[in-house]
């Protein structure tokens, strides 16, 4: 396998059974082998991945000191703008060549959340930016709970098993920007160094700009190119977790170009799709047997990603 798998989304929505579970089986395989797939038929329309696109060069071509003014100190950048070099992977001290945006939940009335999330920023130079930003942020959302659907049936749980812990998650749009590289960097330092997602699962736009890599289980990297209409998607740490390694959380990172394209910018969007910060990642007993016994300890996903924050260099402890 020298690409990631290529799967349909609309096999999973067609109302015809065969296709529906030839999805389920097609992704839980994948997920099972890499981590990650490609997803053509998803719910984003081309005209508003365009649009976020435009908003979001025009956000980061901004001066440095008015971008510096949306950083929010004390909320581990779960909100508004990161500046460039602040995050690192874990285990890693260079800094990730890059500066980046968020845009997080907005719950329903009705959520009855543990925790309250930050406010959205709002960005007064660039008016469509927030609306722009939230509309991609509710389509990936809605991708994302029915690649959990189809999920759940394969670990052998209800169809809606995820539903009510996603809906109203503490997930996050993340707009980044990788500016050119005008000097040697730092030994070490590459746009995004090699980690695994804390999350249930990501959904990536912009992959096929380049510089995307996965890591087999046999230890060769591969690049992940996907088609210019599909989505790269992920599992993440937490969904690793809570089915005792069944599905795969695989370590990626975005390499620097080769030297004649540093002098191009890069631009991707993740949504990390999280649950709610109460939801359990215990081990399902669905995923334990004599053969792989329970591997992690109980912890909810709010536990979990305080953690991960700490060690990722976006929160103190």
């Amino acid at each position: 396998m020298n690409n990631i798998p290529s799967v349909d989304l609309s096999d999973f929505t067609s109302g015809d059974p065969d296709r529906k579970q030839k999805f389920v089986n097609e992704i839980g395989k994948a997920y099972e082998e890499i981590g990650f797939v490609a997803l053509k038929n998803h719910f984003l329309d081309q005209e508003l991945i365009d649009d976020l696109y435009k908003e979001v060069k025009a956000f980061f071509d901004l001066p440095v000191e008015i971008k510096r003014s949306y950083e929010i100190e004390g909320l581990g950048g779960q909100r508004g703008y990161v500046s460039f070099g602040k995050e690192h992977a874990k285990g890693k001290k260079e800094g990730d060549l890059k500066e980046f945006w968020h845009f997080g939940q907005i719950p329903s009335q009705d959520a009855n959340l543990p925790e309250e999330y930050p406010e959205n920023v709002e960005v007064k130079e660039i008016p469509k930016f927030n609306e722009t930003g939230m509309k991609a942020y509710r389509m990936l959302e809605k991708t994302g709970i029915y690649v959990l659907r189809a999920l759940a049936l394969y670990i052998g749980l209800d169809e809606n098993y995820f539903d009510y812990w996603a809906s109203n998650g503490n997930s996050i749009l993340r707009p980044i920007h990788y500016p050119p590289i005008l000097n040697e960097p730092p030994k070490g330092a590459v746009r995004a160094g090699a980690h695994g997602d804390i999350n249930l699962i990501t959904l990536l736009m912009g992959a096929s700009a380049g510089g995307l890599q996965v890591l087999r289980k046999d230890g060769e990297w591969i690049d992940a190119i996907p088609n210019e209409d599909e989505l790269v998607i992920n599992v993440g740490d937490m969904l690793e977790r809570h089915t005792n390694n069944k599905l795969c959380s695989t370590i990626h990172r975005v390499v620097n170009p080769p030297r004649e394209e540093w002098g191009k910018p890069r631009y991707s969007i993740p949504f990390f799709m999280h649950p709610r910060g109460d939801m359990k990642l215990n081990c399902l007993p669905e995923c334990i047997d004599d053969d792989n016994p329970k591997a992690y300890d109980d912890i909810t996903a709010g536990e979990f990603l305080h953690e991960r924050l700490v060690e990722i260099g976006l929160l103190k402890k």
